[in-house]
């Protein structure tokens, strides 16, 4: 009876999702590399879920997290795609390279790099996956909600080549569980260790702490976490909240007890994606009305 149930759940997933198809961000060279040659798993790609039926038109870049030493990318990255492709949202989950000082020149730009880099192929590539645009934000899982944070404090600063300028700045930004701050208070020494070395200078952990990159045209941002997370503390995303909310920027955080880290992947899908969609309509980007 379980096989039965579990075979009827793979066929309505696969009516209701299109088979994923993969995108290398970099056509020729990857920028900041030495010459040491990439693992064919740290190859930066694209794994692209779309929605077999016609969708909102809202893209959403999914960025796993690791603590920059690993990428969960099936349990925060594929598995979450195909549960918004069955909201009507194309998503796309990042292969992003993690800091080496072994193949890259400066290992504390290389996941920037990716990231901007995906946002960049998506927004120019929209009306392939019949996508708007301006409708395309990310979401980020633990050190992955780092990166999300970066994309949308950092898009001013062009860490690609971007001849054709076309606006880093993601429409929405979600972040799960998140590393925020660099700041020795409250970081996840294991992501900044691998991010920025063991003995980071003070001007890093400025740079790369998010809360500190705020300004009034950050994008809107969904927060959860849960108030007993043992590896990233809650006060991550309770500083970022504050901050967002001092610079006008729309914004919500939703704080769940218990959990601990990673409780979102123990939750019903409906329980933690339904806030997402309804910050989503709230902000106008999603008008999908599905179930």
């Amino acid at each position: 009876m379980k096989i039965k149930f579990c075979l009827f759940l793979t066929l309505i997933l696969c009516k209701s999702i299109c088979a994923q198809e993969r995108l290398l961000l970099y056509a020729d060279s990857i920028p900041n590399s030495t010459k040491i040659e990439l693992d064919s798993t740290q190859i930066p790609s694209l794994e692209i879920y779309q929605p077999k039926e016609k969708g909102s038109n809202v893209g959403i870049l999914i960025i796993p997290g690791g603590g920059y030493q690993f990428l969960a990318y099936e349990q925060e990255g594929t598995d979450i795609a195909k549960s918004f492709a069955t909201k009507g949202i194309t998503a796309f989950v990042l292969r992003y390279r993690l800091p080496s000082s072994l193949t890259m020149k400066d290992r504390t730009i290389g996941a920037i790099q990716d990231a901007q880099q995906a946002l960049r192929l998506i927004k120019t590539k929209a009306q392939t996956w019949d996508l708007d645009s301006t409708k395309i934000g990310t979401i980020g899982f633990s050190a992955g909600g780092h990166l999300a944070s970066m994309l949308g404090t950092k898009f001013h600063h062009n860490y690609i080549q971007n001849a054709e300028r076309t606006s880093l700045r993601p429409a929405f930004m979600i972040l799960v569980y998140p590393v925020i701050s660099m700041d020795d208070r409250i970081t996840h020494i294991g992501s900044r260790s691998n991010l920025l070395g063991k003995m980071p200078t003070e001007r890093q952990k400025w740079l790369y702490s998010s809360e500190k990159q705020v300004s009034f045209d950050t994008p809107p941002t969904y927060i959860t976490h849960s108030g007993d997370d043992q590896i990233v503390s809650v006060e991550n995303s309770i500083e970022m909240y504050k901050v967002l909310n001092n610079n006008k920027v729309q914004s919500e955080l939703h704080l769940y007890p218990k959990g601990n880290h990673g409780f979102v992947l123990n939750l019903p899908v409906a329980e933690w994606m339904d806030p997402i969609l309804e910050f989503l309509k709230k902000q106008g980007f999603y008008n999908k009305n599905r179930k």
